[in-house]
C-alpha cells in the first residue's frame, strides 16, 4: 500500500498519545522537603570541642578567657573575651586565682624580668639608672643617643622571643606568653594541647635556641646568616631547602654529658621560671659530702657516699659522681668547672645591628635570614617583589609596628678556642663576647646619625657553657698562664 509520508506521521502521533492499559502514569516531582537547619552551637564547647582539659583545670573557658558561656552568636560569646590569659598583664587575675604564689614568683623571676639582659646591654651603653622590667625600657619616638638606640633594639630585635610575646614565626620557636610559654606544649607553630604540663626542654628551646644557654646544652652552634655558609642548602629526595625550625641550620656538636645521659633543664632549674634563680653549680650535687644538708633542689636523696638524682618527668635515676681528682681539691676555689670541662663555647664577635628605615633591599639578599621571621619576610619580599612594604618592625612589649627593621650580622661566628679569663672576683672562667655590640642607625633619607657605636669595655662577660664533658689531658693549659707564678 502506498502512503502518503503526512498520513504515516499522523497515524504515529495518534499511537502516542494513547496509552494502554498497565504502561506507567506521566511521573510527576515529589513535593520538596525543607532543608534541615543544622543546629546553632551553643557556648564555648560548641565552636572548640577539640579543646581538652587536664585533670587538674577542668574548668568553664570562661573562668580563664572570659566571654560568655551558651551564647550561639560569635560577638556576643567573645565580648569581653581574654585571648591570652596567661599573658603577664592578665596572670595575676587568672592564674593567679588558683597559683597565687606560683604567678607572685613568677612576676620576679628573671625569665620575666629579664633584668641581668636588659640592664647588661643598657649599662654597656651609658645608662646610670636600674630598670626593673621590660615595660619601663623607654619607647623613644626619636633616636638621638645611643642609649636611645639601644633601648629601640631591646624592645624591638631582643625582647621578641620572650614571656610577653608569641615568638617568632619558625615552627620549634612559637609559644605561648606568660605561664603558657612553659606550660603547654606547641609545635609546629601551633598549640598542641590546652594540658597545663611540667615544661620539657622543648619548651625551654623555644626561647633558649640559638647561640644562647640551651641550645648548646643539646649541642647545637648556629649557623652564619649568609647563604655561602648555611648547608645543606637543598634536600637530596625532594630538592627542596632544608627544614629551619629554629629560624636558621646549626651544627651538630657535642652535647653535655647531662643531657646525654637523659636530664632535662629542670631538673637542676627546678624554680627558674617561678622565683629569682637559686644559687646552683656543679658542686651542689659533685662537691655533695655525707653528713652535709642535701641541695634543695626536691629531686636530690642522699644514698651512701653520694647524691642520686630522679628524673622529673621520667623518673630515671642518676648518682652525681664525687670530685675526687686532685686537681678539684687544688685548683677548685679559684678556677670554675667549666674552664676543664667544658667543650666549646660561643664565640660571635662583633655582633653588627642596624635599625635601618632606608628603602634599600639589594645589598641583603646573600643575609634575606636573619634570625627574625619579621625580617626575614620583609627582605624576601622587598629583594624578589617590586611592590615593596615599608621598613617596620614590631615592638616586641606591644606589638605595634613603628618605622626602621633592625638587621643583623657578625664579624665572625666560631667555637673552636674559649674565652678563658680572670673575673672581677678573682675567679678564672669562660667568657664570651656577648656585649661585642656595634650599633648603627640610617635614616628614611639614606643618612647615618649612628655608625659603629661599640658602648663601653671589651663586651666579654663570664658564663656558664652548658657544654659539659671529661677534662681532658692538657687541662692545666687552658688556664695555667693565669695562676699566680708559686701556684702552678
Amino acid at each position: 500500500m502506498n502512503c502518503s509520508l503526512p498520513s504515516i506521521l499522523i497515524i504515529l502521533l495518534l499511537l502516542g498519545g494513547c496509552r494502554t492499559e498497565g504502561s506507567d502514569p506521566p511521573k510527576t516531582e515529589a513535593p520538596k522537603q525543607p532543608a534541615s537547619i543544622a543546629p546553632a552551637k551553643i557556648g564555648c564547647a560548641g565552636c572548640h570541642d577539640e579543646v581538652q582539659l587536664d585533670s587538674a583545670h577542668q574548668l568553664a573557658c570562661t573562668a580563664c578567657h572570659g566571654g560568655a558561656d551558651h551564647e550561639g552568636q560569635l560577638e556576643k560569646a567573645h565580648a569581653g573575651m581574654i585571648a591570652r590569659p596567661s599573658h603577664p598583664q592578665h596572670m595575676a587575675a587568672t592564674c593567679g586565682k588558683c597559683h597565687q604564689q606560683q604567678a607572685a614568683d613568677a612576676a620576679h623571676s628573671l625569665h620575666f624580668t629579664q633584668e641581668n639582659k636588659i640592664n647588661a646591654i643598657r649599662s654597656h651603653f651609658g645608662a646610670s639608672n636600674h630598670l626593673s622590667e621590660p615595660a619601663k625600657i623607654p619607647e623613644n619616638a626619636a633616636i638621638s643617643t645611643p642609649l636611645a638606640l639601644a633601648d629601640d633594639m631591646l624592645r624591638r630585635r631582643c625582647l621578641r622571643c620572650h614571656v610577653f610575646a608569641k615568638g617568632d614565626d619558625y615552627p620549634a620557636v612559637t609559644h605561648g606568653t606568660g605561664c603558657s610559654a612553659c606550660h603547654l606544649a606547641f609545635k609546629n607553630g601551633k598549640m598542641q594541647s590546652h594540658a597545663f604540663v611540667a615544661p620539657t626542654d622543648t619548651q625551654c628551646l623555644s626561647c633558649h635556641y640559638g647561640n644562647h644557654v640551651g641550645s648548646d646544652y643539646h649541642g647545637r652552634y648556629e649557623h652564619d646568616y649568609n647563604w655561602e655558609y648555611r648547608t645543606p642548602y637543598t634536600s637530596q629526595t625532594t630538592n627542596k631547602t632544608a627544614p629551619r625550625p629554629y629560624g636558621l641550620e646549626f651544627h651538630d656538636l657535642a652535647p653535655d654529658i647531662h643531657q646525654q645521659r637523659g636530664l632535662l633543664c629542670i631538673d637542676c632549674h627546678r624554680d627558674s621560671g617561678h622565683a629569682k634563680a637559686k644559687e646552683i653549680s656543679c658542686r651542689s650535687c659533685h662537691g655533695w659530702k655525707p653528713g652535709q644538708p642535701v641541695p634543695a633542689l626536691g629531686n636530690l636523696q642522699a644514698r651512701g657516699d653520694s647524691l642520686t638524682l630522679t628524673g622529673r618527668t621520667d623518673g630515671k635515676q642518676h648518682a652525681a659522681p664525687r670530685l675526687r681528682h686532685p686537681a678539684h681539691q687544688q685548683y677548685g676555689q679559684q678556677v670554675a668547672c667549666q674552664v676543664c670541662h667544658g667543650q666549646w663555647s660561643f664565640n660571635d664577635a662583633p655582633t653588627h645591628l642596624l635599625r635601618s628605615a632606608f628603602a634599600e633591599y639589594d645589598p641583603w639578599e646573600r643575609l634575606i635570614v636573619q634570625g627574625s621571621s619579621e625580617v626575614e619576610a620583609l627582605l624576601e619580599h622587598n629583594v624578589y617583589r617590586s611592590d615593596e612594604l615599608p621598613p617596620t618592625m614590631r615592638d616586641g612589649l606591644t606589638g605595634e609596628s613603628r618605622p626602621g627593621v633592625w638587621l643583623q650580622g657578625y664579624g665572625q661566628r666560631r667555637w673552636e678556642q674559649m674565652i678563658i679569663g680572670k673575673d672581677s672576683d678573682g675567679v678564672i672562667k669562660v667568657f664570651r663576647p656577648i656585649l661585642d655590640l656595634r650599633l648603627s642607625m640610617i635614616d628614611a633619607d639614606g643618612q647615618a646619625p649612628f655608625d659603629n657605636v661599640n658602648g663601653q669595655g671589651s663586651g666579654l662577660l663570664p658564663y656558664t657553657p652548658h657544654t659539659t664533658g671529661h677534662a681532658g689531658m692538657f687541662y692545666l693549659d687552658r688556664f695555667k698562664h693565669l695562676l699566680p707564678a708559686n701556684v702552678e
